[in-house]
């Protein structure tokens, strides 16, 4: 049987000191840096040598590295609210990205208890700054879930350069280059605060998505003439040279973005807020970049000359729907000066449902009582203490536009199944340690040891999807 929990509609913050460490000190600050369609690859600390990040390298220097930090659906939308809120996208009614033009009714729920919420009842000053995504109605604002203070884009996204934007609650051109503008607000917003008000500023850049170019001279520089490697140039009939060229003007938006990080670093140094600040960067979900021979997230498309036949009604034949590694995958560090050993790396399977438990946790803030997370406080593990954790991972993509699926999966460190209940018969099983890449689908081993996983994830699939109320299990109904 399955029992959908309710969703409380009030909020008491109880602020947790005692015990704790902060119980000496001042509340933290929170810089949360997100950046939109990063690839874990795509940062130099992740051992890519062609890209130029040395300001995200710095954060994973000094502070702690999550090599398995994971979302649960490979999109926008659906992974914004799971970050906002700690559920996922199919208890919200988001399910892929928001259409702002074919869905204006569509958002967050404001009655939904976001942590930003909850940060600022607890008497925190709160800032977004750049992509929200989550609902263009103004019911859905920003303002309306925790923000008391917004400029931005409540769309999917806008232009590289001379960006429209929402300024003081006016939309308007911006002249500038995206990155720079976002970041020109955001230290504005710094220079604000008062310093016995601690403050949540979010950085939620628009880079790296598509389109990258036009960029500063400056950025686009070390790529103009590179050469890029890339991860599958033998993929059967890769377009390589659009891979490459593709890569090259990627590369160059990851870099306005690291050159824009530096620009707000400095600022916090003049500031003197280092030492009471913890500075979050992340990415609302990972990106293929020619891996298995497609382009763009978990709605990824092929980048062939030559497309292969279609499989699925429901599936164009340019599409290529998955969870992927490399689409749930994103390059995650967090510093924090005094309690965060620098050069920590955490190998245990974080999702972006645990952030809402744990930025609460690092403000000495608890999540209340009567709201429902479905994620987990991290904050020990930052601390590098040894507690007991569940390093497997339940994600999800129902893909709406463009293609019709919907993507359930689950993941251990060893095994992932995907099971696509809008597609019969579409499934994919990998061995994560012998096959980290997932090239080879064995969801048709007739091997007895493969079945008998194959079994027990589907089971663990079905049982978060009863949980969630999801609206797939319809589909089930008369199937065993």
């Amino acid at each position: 049987m399955c029992f959908r929990f309710a969703q409380p509609l009030a909020i008491t913050v109880v602020v947790l000191f005692t015990g704790s460490v902060l119980a000496d000190v001042t509340r933290p600050n929170i810089i949360f840096v997100y950046t939109d369609d990063q690839a874990p690859t795509a940062v130099g600390a992740a051992g890519n040598t062609q890209i130029r990040t040395p300001n995200m390298d710095r954060l994973f220097r000094e502070g702690a590295s999550l090599v398995n930090s994971f979302v649960t659906t490979p999109v926008c939308s659906p992974s914004r609210a799971g970050l906002m809120t700690s559920r996922y996208g199919t208890e919200l009614g988001i399910l892929d990205y928001l259409n702002q033009r074919a869905e204006p009714e569509h958002g967050l729920d404001p009655k939904t208890v976001t942590w930003s919420e909850v940060l600022a009842s607890a008497g925190y000053s709160t800032g977004l700054v750049g992509k929200w995504h989550l609902g263009t109605d103004d019911r859905f604002h920003p303002t309306r879930t925790g923000y008391q203070y917004f400029m931005g884009i409540r769309t999917g996204g806008t232009t590289p350069k001379d960006p429209v934007l929402e300024v003081d609650g006016e939309t308007k051109t911006v002249p500038g280059f995206t990155a720079d503008v976002l970041t020109d607000f955001a230290i504005k917003f710094l220079r604000r605060q008062q310093r016995q008000t601690p403050f949540l500023l979010s950085l939620h850049f628009r880079a790296p998505h598509a389109r990258w170019l036009p960029v500063r001279d400056e950025d686009w520089e070390p790529y103009q003439d590179l050469d890029p490697e890339i991860p599958n140039p033998d993929f059967p009939h890769l377009d390589v040279e659009k891979v490459k060229r593709m890569t090259r003007e990627y590369m160059a938006s990851v870099s306005s973005v690291d050159r824009n990080l530096g620009r707000l670093f400095d600022v916090v140094d003049e500031l003197r807020l280092r030492n009471n600040t913890i500075i979050v960067f992340t990415s609302d979900h990972g990106y293929n970049m020619g891996h298995h021979g497609v382009w763009y997230k978990g709605n990824a498309q092929w980048q062939l000359t030559q497309l292969p036949p279609q499989r699925w009604p429901d599936i164009g034949p340019i599409q290529r729907p998955n969870l992927f590694d490399q689409s749930l995958r994103v390059p995650t560090a967090v510093y924090w000066p005094g309690v965060i050993e620098p050069g920590t790396v955490v190998t245990h399977t974080i999702s972006n449902l645990d952030w809402y438990p744990t930025l609460l946790a690092m403000a000495g803030a608890g999540v209340p009582k009567d709201v429902l997370t479905r994620g987990h406080n991290f904050l020990p593990l930052l601390r590098g203490e040894e507690i007991e954790w569940d390093n497997d991972l339940y994600c999800e993509y129902s893909m709406r536009h463009g293609a019709k699926t919907h993507m359930r999966g689950y993941r251990t460190p060893k095994w992932k199944l995907m099971i696509d209940f809008q597609n019969s018969g579409r499934e994919e099983l990998y061995n994560l340690v012998d096959d980290p890449s997932e090239t080879k689908n064995l969801a048709s081993s007739t091997n007895r040891h493969i079945v008998a996983v194959k079994d027990r994830l589907r089971r663990k699939i079905l049982a978060q999807m009863c949980e969630n109320s999801d609206p797939a299990l319809k589909l089930l109904a008369g199937k065993p």
